[in-house]
């Protein structure tokens, strides 16, 4: 399901009004940025879809959404992202594909991207959200790291690329924005495990992924009990420890399979599966394609960046922050 997703380049924009399915074909479904949420023919109607996309290894942004709309992101692929406001921090670490994140009207908002990133952007009008108030009230700053619904209306829209048309790509916009206003945000605060703490249960976990890690083994890591640690790691991630590895493991397999010949069987021995099977069954639900799949696909594109030096992926840690538990 959060597999990287291909996005299209050309610009439209969306009335307030119904929109005609007979709208002019050169209009399209997707703005691309001139820079970070930067739309160079405005933000005029009441749903704007925009995407950024930026291959260098560090960059870092600033804008402040209007006073009149939300502002949501979806990552399209793994990134290494930091967000701030006011010198504070609000996330920084890893957003896998499928990622959500929203800020508020009137907010400014900093990032710092440490890794080459593309993010489908929504700017939505308030009016979606004002008769869901206060429903909306938990919205500013949230991020939640594993959004199945947001990944699968990217993915839909993106799919369709430039064929997409004005009302299909409104329709998804309209989903997304009932969708956040009826989020159940969690209603008590288990502290996140300190930065500290969770790179070191990361770098624990990427050194030592192809064998059998245990819940006790990854708490002593930490430093807490297992009922702390596997409570306070949600917080920070939105996943279970264990979740976490199997999606170290699968993205560990989807370099070797881009890279290598090496037969799938040997593949799901070097990245810590007993068998080919619960290999397969795992890569399959978390990627959406199987391993064999997968591998035809990322072949049919490597002509076109043959001349590019490989680079490994970064691990997709695929986890949720903010959602109800």
């Amino acid at each position: 399901m959060f597999n990287d997703l291909q996005a299209a380049h050309a610009w439209i924009e969306f009335p307030a009004s119904r929109c005609d399915r007979n709208a002019s074909h050169g209009m399209r479904a997707i703005a691309q940025e001139s820079g970070w949420r930067k739309v160079d023919r405005g933000l005029d109607a009441d749903i704007t879809i925009s995407r950024w996309e930026d291959s260098r290894a560090i960059s870092s942004h600033e804008a402040t959404t209007p006073a009149d709309r939300y502002f949501v992101a979806i990552a399209l692929k793994t990134a290494r992202v930091k967000l701030t406001r006011d010198r504070q921090i609000i996330f920084d670490g890893t957003m896998p594909a499928g990622t959500l994140y929203v800020s508020a009207p009137s907010k400014l908002l900093g990032v710092q991207f440490q890794s080459p990133c593309a993010f489908l952007h929504f700017h939505i009008s308030t009016d979606h959200f004002s008769a869901a108030r206060p429903a909306t009230e938990g919205l500013n700053d949230l991020v939640l790291l594993r959004d199945p619904l947001a990944a699968e209306l990217a993915k839909a829209l993106t799919e369709h690329g430039d064929t997409a048309d004005q009302q299909f790509a409104r329709c998804i916009g309209e989903t997304l924005a009932m969708h956040l206003t009826r989020l159940e945000l969690p209603r008590s605060k288990v502290n996140a495990l300190p930065k500290w703490r969770l790179r070191r249960v990361e770098q624990y976990i990427a050194d030592h992924f192809d064998r059998c890690i245990s819940l006790s083994e990854l708490a002593n890591v930490a430093g807490l009990s297992r009922m702390h640690f596997a409570a306070q790691f949600r917080a920070a991630t939105g996943y279970r420890p264990r979740e976490y590895l199997l999606n170290h493991r699968v993205e560990h397999a989807k370099t070797l399979l881009t890279t290598t010949e090496r037969p799938l069987a040997e593949i799901a021995l070097a990245v810590g599966f007993s068998t080919q099977a619960h290999f397969s069954t795992v890569f399959k639900r978390i990627s959406g394609e199987s391993p064999a799949r997968w591998r035809l696909a990322s072949r049919a594109v490597l002509p076109a960046t043959e001349a590019l030096p490989r680079r490994r992926a970064a691990a997709d840690m695929d986890w949720m922050v903010g959602a109800a538990a």
